[in-house]
């Protein structure tokens, strides 16, 4: 992460900063076209889950044969919508005063990298059915490491900075790729064997058809919150613009990512976990992870609040702040899409994937919003259309849906849950604002200013957000003696180790 930051601080530096606009919105493009994925990951982990379980190896070979017959054709589809888009390039960048050849050539690097996932990279899923994702996160992180430091070497010191930075980018997707599918093939040598791949596999394996139908249409949903955006920003503003939009979801993805590492795997243990069937376990897990993902995205939020500002002015200067309307939007999205994790993480493992109409209608919503107001109110209008639309369908149906559906729970007891772990949220940034406005530090002017400024808002925020929190809810009591637990136990484990 730290590497990544100081990576686009370069890299704006010395490309400008509307070829980092360009790459932002051409990575949208290329997620449109990913659509034609249809979710078939998702749905191969749903079907992985009870053959994993039983350590079936025909059931895992011959779903995953199934896996890549799909792939490569949609990879085939993939490329063919790539090259079609190609030939609108002139017309998509015409306001860019950049050359052509840099949507170009940009667009054919990122488009190689996503063929490599469909013809090559699909088995990484069946690590992450089987909660081994862990196994391949080292490698892929280090290469993205090296991927990064290569880049800023080479828009440093080497003539045409952008076309090395571009070869080494395929070269880093090359490399994972290579990577995965060593690790897969020493983790589950019975891949090797062959499957006939022919209409009777896709019978024997029906559920996976209807999954797809239905996790399709949520794929359109989710794209139309997560990847449009930087699309019609680019339609109602500038390049530009994209790119200082870029710097601040910068700092929301890289958060994301921090719980994604966290949870790694947690998707696949939910699965287990209802695949068993214990309904008062069931429950108890969900209270634990809903209350500590709400504490750890309630504190990312309120530090985000006081510290994104001074943060971009010491990292990047005041010239690249896009106001607090915008931030006050952005933190919105940001505790919507990752305090909705824990009920998607359910409704997965459950294959709760049939409200068909809520991902269109999200869509429709958004699409529909981010015109009209992003035409009116540019930026801000564009990211109120994506607020709107979590709101009335993430926020809103998706909970009852797996109330009902799902753990069979009234709806009242997900309120009362949510608001259980929420209005210690506004306490604690309550607190947050108090010793803002006491503390003599301007965390503005300067690195080590700004470390102290927020050291007092992360901690100020963190105990009294527990504090409150611990006494009002069951879940998150069990979160902290789970931890207690495995601190403990590893504690243990690694004094044995040392006196053996």
């Amino acid at each position: 992460m730290l590497v990544g930051f100081f990576a686009r601080r370069v890299f704006i530096r010395y490309l400008g900063v509307e070829v980092m606009g360009l790459n932002t919105t051409i990575t949208s493009i290329l997620n449109f076209l990913n659509l034609a994925e249809l979710g078939i990951s998702m749905a191969i982990s749903v079907t992985l889950y009870k053959p994993l379980f039983e350590r079936d190896e025909k059931a895992i070979r011959e779903i995953m044969a199934l896996q890549g017959r799909m792939y490569r054709i949609i990879g085939s589809i993939v490329l063919a919508g790539g090259l079609v888009v190609l030939f609108f390039i002139p017309g998509i960048f015409n306001k860019s005063t950049l050359p052509l050849w840099y949507p170009y050539s940009t667009f054919c690097v990122l488009l190689y990298s996503s063929l490599l996932w469909y013809f090559f990279n699909y088995k990484k899923n069946l690590l992450y059915a089987d909660q081994q994702n862990h196994k391949v996160l080292l490698c892929t992180k280090l290469v993205s490491l090296v991927k990064q430091t290569a880049q800023i070497l080479a828009v440093l010191y080497l003539d045409n900075g952008y076309i090395w930075w571009l070869a080494i980018e395929a070269a880093a997707s090359t490399v994972s790729t290579v990577l995965v599918w060593i690790i897969v093939d020493r983790n589950y040598p019975f891949l090797r064997e062959g499957v006939d791949i022919n209409l009777s596999l896709s019978r024997k394996y029906p559920g996976v058809i209807q999954k797809i139908k239905y996790i399709a249409f949520h794929k359109l949903g989710s794209f139309a919150l997560s990847q449009s955006s930087p699309i019609f920003i680019y339609a109602f503003t500038s390049l530009s613009t994209v790119g200082f939009y870029g710097n601040y979801i910068l700092l929301t993805t890289n958060l994301t990512a921090i719980f994604s590492a966290l949870s790694a795997g947690l998707s696949a243990g939910i699965g287990n976990m209802v695949a068993e069937g214990e309904k008062r376990l069931i429950i108890k897990v969900f209270r634990e992870l809903f209350s500590s993902r709400m504490l750890i995205v309630g504190i990312c939020c309120i530090c985000l609040w006081f510290l994104t500002e001074p943060f971009i002015c010491i990292w990047l200067g005041s010239g690249y702040l896009l106001g607090r309307t915008t931030l006050a939007l952005l933190i919105c999205q940001f505790f919507i899409s990752n305090t909705r994790n824990v009920v998607d993480d359910y409704l997965v493992a459950y294959g709760l994937f049939q409200d068909i109409w809520s991902p269109v209608a999200e869509t429709i919503l958004n699409v529909g919003l981010a015109l009209v107001l992003g035409s009116r109110f540019g930026l801000n209008g564009v990211l109120l259309a994506v607020l709107v639309s979590q709101l009335v369908i993430v926020f809103t149906w998706k909970p009852i849906f797996l109330m009902l559906k799902g753990l069979k729970e009234p709806y009242s007891f997900y309120v009362k849950l949510y608001f259980k772990c929420f209005l210690p949220c506004l306490l604690a940034f309550g607190a947050a604002f108090v010793v803002s406005r006491v503390m003599n530090i301007d965390p503005y002017s300067g690195i080590w200013r700004f470390i102290a400024y927020s050291l007092a808002i992360g901690a100020t925020s963190t105990v009294v957000y527990c504090s409150v929190l611990y006494f009002t809810e069951d879940g998150i009591r069990d979160f902290f003696d789970r931890l207690k637990t495995v601190l403990t136990t590893r504690g243990l484990r690694q004094a044995t180790d040392t006196e053996r």
